[in-house]
């Protein structure tokens, strides 16, 4: 079922049934949510003249993504990409997608969401899992820093593997924050009495999802930038890209 492989110099685990390479994300902990030095940060960006149209709806949702809080995070694997349409279409062959210009592009699924979920032989990470990933041991806005993420920070086709490894971070992971990519968690506002054992919060409701700024591009004259942040999250409405999370297979 799982293949060990080396997959741009890093280690990786290889879904053999559906191609899918996956990372493993290590044991650690981290500070999970929008700290006042990344919002001091994005100020920072508007003060230099890096903001297009208003970030006042990203501050206004700030408390969406606070308080910080410190989580504890078991080792698990990710896919190292969301799915492509032709991952999808391993899992349902009769896959159309609107979006995407070409097979080897990131999947946003909308009426087949729930038909994909339940064929999946995966599940979606938590939130907290994707922010832990998405920040690979970084405190920043994004991994790269607290400079504003560019264009040059997207990535939604995987057709080029020599781009996408080196948008990879730490963790070997690629285009985290570039489509919104659906957890498990439903959408609930801020991280009061959330669990810090990296769990997924149930309820009523839509999911949370991750991400967005590709699907905006080149952010529509405004600042849809602010998507590609580690600390982002947003309610799910219409359609999201699937990055599926597993558990670590037997070494055995």
């Amino acid at each position: 079922m799982w293949a060990q492989e080396n997959v741009a110099g890093r280690p990786a685990w290889r879904h053999i049934p559906s191609g899918v390479v996956f990372r493993e994300v290590p044991r650690g902990s981290f500070r999970m949510g929008l700290s006042e030095a990344e919002v001091a940060a994005v100020r920072a960006i508007e003060r230099s003249g890096g903001v297009e149209d208003t970030v006042e709806p990203f501050f206004e949702a700030a408390k969406d993504a606070q308080p910080v809080r410190e989580v504890r995070v078991e080792p698990f694997l990710l896919a190292r990409h969301p799915l492509t349409v032709a991952q999808v279409r391993h899992f349902l062959p009769d896959y159309e997608d609107e979006y995407a210009d070409a097979d080897s592009g990131t999947a946003r699924v909308e009426a087949e969401l729930d038909e994909l979920l339940d064929a999946l032989p995966f599940r979606l990470p938590s939130e907290a899992e994707w922010e832990y990933a998405a920040r690979a041991g970084t405190t920043t806005l994004t991994f790269h820093g607290d400079d504003k993420p560019g264009e040059e920070h997207l990535l939604d086709d995987f057709a080029d593997e020599r781009r996408t490894a080196a948008l990879e971070n730490a963790f070997g992971l690629a285009a985290m924050g570039s489509a919104n990519e659906m957890c498990a968690d439903a959408w609930l506002p801020g991280f009061a009495g959330a669990p810090t054992d990296a769990r997924p919060r149930g309820g009523d409701g839509p999911r949370t999802v991750r991400g967005g700024a590709a699907d905006l591009f080149p952010w529509q004259g405004c600042d849809e930038w602010v998507l590609l942040l580690a600390a982002t999250r947003e309610r799910h409405d219409g359609f999201t890209a699937i990055r599926p999370a597993a558990p670590l297979p037997s070494r055995a």
